[in-house]
């Protein structure tokens, strides 16, 4: 069984006990969460997807919030003496994710 959610404006396959990467959310360490806008849940041959698929949940725990690597962004202009470097670290939430309901 397997759910395709949506949060922050990613979508994200999630099946229980997995551990996803997420946008940042609100909320301690150790706190449940509860996915809403469910997408798409696959039970077998059963697939449930749209409408038929607005009354499920995803419910999760708050594992851990962190920072990812660094990206680096490197901008040139030749011939015009312009170099620049930035550089950006994403904020994450861990989830891990405990049950489906359909």
């Amino acid at each position: 069984m397997y759910a395709v959610i949506e949060t922050g404006g990613k979508q994200y396959r999630v099946t229980p006990g997995e551990s996803v990467e997420i946008e940042t959310l609100d909320g301690e360490v150790g706190a449940e969460v509860e996915f809403g806008r469910v997408l798409a849940v696959v039970d077998g041959e059963s697939v449930k997807a749209g409408a038929d698929a607005e009354g499920a949940r995803v419910k999760g725990t708050i594992v851990a919030h962190g920072r990812g690597d660094k990206v680096l962004v490197f901008k040139f202009k030749r011939k015009k003496q312009y170099k620049r470097t930035i550089g950006h670290r994403q904020n994450f939430t861990r989830v891990t994710v405990n049950e489906i309901v359909a």
